[in-house]
């Protein structure tokens, strides 16, 4: 008998583990504890962000028309609308029409394209009295070439070999600013404070994050949460930000992990090393915004349909159910297949809901309302055994007292597999069928997704 229950604990080490911080010693705990200081907002922390592309998002393409879909949105299920930049767009060096959201002439104006300061602040009240909470699109490393900036403190902008403001990389509509220069640090915090303090905004999605000194954001948080306690966003994959000044950042590695496993040059096992990874760099508390898709992706490289094929609504339901927090961008949430123009007016077609927007209102739900998908203290990621079949991911989080299971065929083939140790433990509710099941399937479909909670 002993013997017999040796080999069976064995057996559940090598088959299931845990992805989760290494033992701490209490000094190394203290260690930690002074190295990540940022604390979350308890609202954070069940919250879906979606990102507004006003430009494209009505025939009128203003505050005032997007003000419309604010009990939409709110009937889909959001909570944090990030607004993409929403300040006077640079003449000089335009490109294209319209021009870039992101080469900024005026950080404490509005685009007139969109409105006026009072139509902003009547949306952020809107927003604010329906429950939402709002976020600006921030771009610190580079403004438009003909910022005031420019001119009253060329000292401001980092310089050539020749002397002459340079822009960074190939974004010829933008010049690169220089931290190294104490008052343009100042002006830029102080810009950040007005939008804060004037309009009641409640953090910031920053724009490069990473290519702006990090101390700068440190200090930044500080001066932002004396106002008012914000949520920052940083468009980075750095984890050094997220010790003092970012509450999440970017999972660009697991985006492009992603479109690799539907192409079939990754697995579901590259997923799983993956988030095993996050345990080892992260801080224990800091969140990730998890994404198929944003403004870049679809313009630049194609829609999620493009580059998910049929493993889109699949690998939704993974960045659902993974630690962190969730992102819809303009259009996602009623299935857009067409690729956004960048420069110039090019609209959503319909907003018509139909299964797709269906299909985000339950995983919204479902983010609200289970335990286990609690950003940052949620329940420990627990993968299963898949037969050694590398294109199935199945793993389970467990918070509270509720256990949620999911099982992912990220591949194009149907896949069966009978010596799972998930299954045979008990009846499950499956959740985007509304029944229950007396226990796991050993099956799945080409890109079939299951979903399966249940109260322990």
């Amino acid at each position: 008998m002993k013997n017999k229950l040796l080999f069976v604990i064995t057996l559940i080490a090598l088959t299931c583990y845990s992805c989760k911080p290494k033992p701490q010693t209490e000094s190394s705990g203290v260690q930690q504890e002074e190295k990540c200081t940022v604390k979350h907002l308890d609202w954070t922390r069940n919250a879906v962000i979606y990102e507004v592309n006003v430009r494209q998002y009505t025939k009128e393409g203003t505050f005032a028309a997007f003000e419309q879909h604010l009990p939409r949105l709110k009937e889909l299920g959001v909570d944090v609308l990030w607004f993409m930049p929403v300040h006077p767009i640079s003449e000089k060096n335009r490109k294209g029409t319209l021009g870039s959201y992101y080469a900024v002439r005026d950080y404490k104006d509005i685009n007139p394209e969109f409105g006026t300061k009072e139509d902003f602040k009547k949306l952020v009240d809107k927003a604010h009295e329906m429950g939402f909470k709002v976020i600006l699109d921030w771009v610190a490393n580079h403004t438009g070439c003909d910022n005031a900036w420019t001119t009253e403190h060329p000292d401001w902008y980092m310089k050539d070999s020749l002397g002459n403001i340079k822009s960074p990389y190939d974004w010829t509509d933008t010049y690169e600013l220089n931290y190294d220069n104490k008052d343009m640090r100042a002006a830029m915090t102080d810009a950040l404070k007005y939008w804060i303090k004037d309009f009641n905004i409640d953090g910031y999605r920053c724009d490069m994050a990473h290519e702006v000194p990090t101390d700068f954001w440190n200090d930044a948080r500080k001066t932002l949460d004396s106002i008012k306690p914000v949520f920052m966003l940083a468009e980075s994959e750095n984890y050094d930000l997220l010790e003092h000044a970012f509450d999440a950042n970017y999972s660009w590695e697991l985006m492009h992990m992603m479109a690799d496993v539907n192409k079939g040059t990754k697995s579901a096992e590259d997923i799983t090393s993956y988030i095993q990874k996050l345990d080892t760099i992260m801080c224990p508390d800091a969140y990730k915004m998890l994404f198929l898709t944003n403004h870049d992706e679809n313009s630049w490289n194609g829609t999620e349909f493009e580059r998910y094929g049929k493993g889109v609504e699949a690998f939704a339901v993974l960045t659902y159910t993974l630690n962190g927090m969730p992102m819809i961008y303009t259009g996602q949430e009623v299935g857009l297949k067409k690729r956004l123009s960048f420069f110039e007016k090019d609209m959503v077609p319909s907003w018509a809901e139909n299964s797709t927007t269906q299909f985000y209102k339950k995983l919204n739900q479902l983010k609200h309302t289970h335990p286990a998908l609690q950003a940052g203290l949620g329940g420990t990621f627990k993968k299963y055994n898949t037969s050694a079949n590398k294109e199935l991911l199945i793993y389970s989080r467990e918070r509270a007292g509720q256990e949620i299971v999911v099982m992912l065929n990220l591949s194009n083939k149907d896949i069966k597999y009978t010596s799972n140790d998930a299954i045979g433990r008990g009846s499950y509710t499956d959740y985007f069928a509304g029944v229950n099941v007396p226990q796991l399937p050993q099956s799945l479909k080409a890109w079939e997704y299951k979903v399966f909670v249940r109260p322990k």
